[in-house]
């Protein structure tokens, strides 16, 4: 059975996950509306649930940076959010452009929240990664290294290790022969280049550059008319994941364009094999090829995963892909595939995380929708943000205390009475609002407390003077943060 709604609230939320019947709806406008943050409007989420999630994910947060389809799209939101389970907003980054690869990582021990910020026109972006403690204050910003000081990162990986590093990409200009690929003899690419970063002191740990081993005629993209030049570079190999392999001795490097997944030496970055494409040092088994991929991971279990789009030009539906490898007997074999939900083609974008308990998650990329799969591939909910794209979706468990006050709104509604409006963006631990009131903040009593119930809680109350003040009240009904009502 399938339940759909449109999540007003986390009450309404309850009430799907409980068992509502099928085709009950919640109508509504597809964004959202706060009293005490009217600047904020992020889109409201409409989950399709077809079975509950784990009752140990309930706590786990969903993390978004939805955007424009392209660069004229000016009809869809764009920033970064933390969702709750329901689907309700946490936190709201929005009027300070877009937010890629927004998550939850590790840092000298401490949660960190991150992402990539900057000129989005892959492949010439030019940015940085930006690092926040669970305060939600600024602590680094991450950029290339040594030779590529002056280039700024790209947008498609931001991966920070246990050593205090970090995994970045980029692209520079680069003289190559193009005539394989009908191009001109003196022509240029965008060639990709790896870096592990050292955070702290900026300089890279390694380097690989993709010309040094994956030549243009590997390419699966079609050289345009007018591509191949100094001031044109031709695409061929569109670098878009980097991550760990072989306990940290070794790195995965998804390709794009070459329909390609390249193993590296971690110390020397010498190329040890080439998963798909043309030049796939693997026999590819029944319903393995992928292409135009992202997102390559090795689990804990020896399985390689992917987000398959299989699409721009499309070559059949996008998938989440899990692979088992041999790497004596060179052969590759499908384990699970974990297919759209519908006839769904994500042309650019997406990943694939497998959460702790071993279920998937999949962001759809250039389709704005998210999915969560058992390990085995059965499909427990699909959501979607109604607009635009998101490049990597994920879920985390997340703890914040902002250090910005929360912030209280007072209406009138009716004679005598009091409506006050209370949200405090980013603070994941309130329970419940206090509210105090008197005719000086010296004779402020307490007036009432409410439970908290979503982003914004609104209550009515008779004020014992002009002054208002809330308290934000965690599990033990201990303050964690005050604001006066404006």
């Amino acid at each position: 059975m399938t339940y759909r709604t449109l999540f007003a609230s986390v009450a309404a939320a309850a009430l799907l996950l409980s068992g509502c019947t099928a085709g009950e709806e919640v109508p509504q406008s597809e964004r959202w509306v706060f009293h005490s943050r009217p600047e904020l409007d992020p889109p409201k989420i409409e989950l399709d649930v077809s079975a509950q999630p784990p009752e140990e994910e309930k706590d786990l947060k969903t993390f978004l940076g939805p955007k424009g389809q392209t660069a004229d799209d000016d009809e869809s939101w764009v920033g970064g959010l933390i969702l709750d389970s329901a689907g309700e907003p946490v936190w709201v980054r929005q009027g300070e452009g877009q937010v890629w690869d927004l998550r939850v990582q590790e840092y000298e021990d401490e949660p960190v929240l991150t992402w990539w910020e900057g000129l989005a026109e892959t492949p010439h972006t030019a940015g940085e990664v930006v690092m926040l403690d669970d305060s939600y204050n600024e602590i680094a910003r991450v950029g290339m290294g040594g030779d590529l000081a002056h280039k700024t990162a790209d947008l498609h990986e931001t991966t920070i290790t246990d050593d205090g590093t970090m995994f970045l990409l980029s692209y520079i200009k680069s003289p190559t022969d193009l005539t394989s690929v009908g191009g001109p003899k003196d022509g240029w690419v965008w060639e990709g280049v790896v870096q592990e970063v050292d955070i702290d002191s900026g300089e890279p740990v390694v380097q690989w550059r993709t010309l040094d081993d994956v030549p243009v005629d590997q390419t699966e993209s079609t050289i345009k008319d007018g591509e191949g030049t100094e001031d044109e570079p031709f695409d061929y190999i569109h670098l878009n994941s980097v991550s760990e392999d072989d306990d940290g001795d070794s790195l995965l490097v998804s390709a794009r364009n070459t329909h390609a997944v390249y193993q590296l030496d971690r110390k020397s970055a010498d190329l040890n094999w080439v998963l798909g494409g043309s030049a796939s040092d693997f026999e590819m088994g029944e319903g393995t090829p992928f292409a135009w991929q992202h997102d390559a991971q090795r689990r804990d279990d020896g399985t390689l995963t992917l987000f398959d789009n299989h699409a721009a030009p499309r070559l059949g539906d996008s998938r989440g892909l899990r692979l088992d490898l041999d790497e004596k007997a060179m052969t590759a074999e499908v384990v699970t595939e974990y297919p759209a939900p519908d006839d769904r083609s994500s042309g650019s974008q997406g990943n694939m995380q497998e959460l702790d308990n071993g279920n998937v998650f999949i962001g759809w990329g250039s389709e704005p929708y998210y999915s969560e799969y058992t390990h085995d591939g059965k499909l427990l909910y699909d959501a979607t943000f109604t607009g635009g794209s998101n490049y990597r979706a994920y879920r985390f468990d997340w703890q914040a205390t902002p250090s910005a006050p929360p912030t209280a709104t007072k209406s009138e509604p009716g004679e005598g009475v009091t409506r006050v409006h209370m949200s405090w963006n980013g603070a994941t631990e309130v329970t419940a609002w206090r509210i105090l009131s008197g005719d000086s903040e010296e004779q402020l009593t307490e007036t009432t407390v409410v439970d908290r119930t979503g982003f914004e809680t609104a209550a009515d109350i008779e004020p014992a003077g002009s002054q208002i003040v809330v308290e934000a009240l965690d599990g033990n009904n201990e303050r964690i943060g005050s604001t006066r009502v404006s």
